[in-house]
């Protein structure tokens, strides 16, 4: 395993990789990895036999309230997972190797970058987008493997994929969980012990939602004692909302492939996560 900070040594290495007919699959992550982005470097070696892992707290994607000089960060605790993982290539780059002019050029997916989590971070997605086409620029793999967690951030880069004819397939991982059901996310070691315990209903209001949607006419209904649990269990509701699996448009009855969405405050701290019907 190697770990470079340089594109152009990533490069000269990537291209010994082709030259021996390897396919190349990229997992680009923002550090302090957990169970849930071990399962997408596993799903990547399913489908190439050079794995990229790209560790990169990119600020372009961060509001100014938001949590970006607090973000955690361990290189040196990444590096040890993913040797044991068995990954190829490590690519840790600094702000001024991907941004070493500013950034004056942005990819913007309209209409769903504008929805659920964009309307609380309005420039969240112009600039998941921006780093995505530049890591798939520089990197150039054949796969590149996303969570579903992160379910509107998945459908956006499928989306910018195929609108812009990347010649790249988007590999989907499954949500990973703590025992309890909560999703696994670098953001969860904010939460104090007594917000830890009440974070895990979310998922619990989610599998509720999947139950029982069948006993209400509309999907505001539905999701009315679900958005309750949250609010009793000390979380303060971002959103919950059931959508168009491909759209993110409101759906106005849960049927099969809505997917219901939530983002859940508790203390300064917000999660997200999402369940297919």
């Amino acid at each position: 395993m190697q770990t470079v900070t340089r594109i152009q040594t990533l490069q000269r290495r990537l291209q010994n990789a082709r030259d021996q007919d390897r396919r190349i699959g990229l997992v680009p992550t923002m550090g302090f990895l957990h169970e849930g982005h071990l399962s997408l470097v596993r799903l990547a070696r399913r489908h190439s036999d050079c794995v990229v892992v790209s560790i990169f707290v990119n600020p372009a994607q961060f509001g100014h309230n938001e949590d970006l000089t607090r973000y955690p960060r361990d290189l040196k605790r990444d590096c040890s997972l993913l040797r044991k993982e068995h990954v190829d290539l490590i690519f840790s780059p600094g702000v001024q190797e991907i941004y070493p002019d500013g950034l004056r050029t942005f990819v913007e997916v309209a209409g769903l970058s504008k929805l659920l989590c964009g309307v609380s971070r309005p420039d969240h997605f112009r600039g998941v987008a921006t780093i995505v086409l530049k890591l798939f620029n520089i990197v150039e793999p054949d796969i590149a493997v996303f969570g579903q967690k992160d379910y509107q951030q998945l459908l956006i880069i499928r989306r910018m994929v195929r609108d812009l004819n990347l010649k790249l397939r988007i590999i989907a991982g499954k949500t990973v969980r703590e025992p309890d059901g909560l999703a696994m996310s670098s953001r969860n070691m904010y939460l104090n012990a007594r917000q830890r315990k009440q974070a895990a209903v979310i998922y619990r209001s989610l599998k509720w939602i999947k139950k029982n949607h069948r006993d209400f006419r509309t999907a505001a209904r539905a999701l009315a004692p679900a958005r309750n649990m949250i609010i009793r269990a000390g979380g303060r509701v971002d959103y919950l909302e059931a959508v168009n699996p491909d759209t993110l448009m409101p759906a106005r009855k849960i049927k099969r492939r809505t997917c219901v969405l939530a983002a859940v405050y508790f203390g300064k701290t917000r999660l997200i996560d999402n369940i297919t019907i």
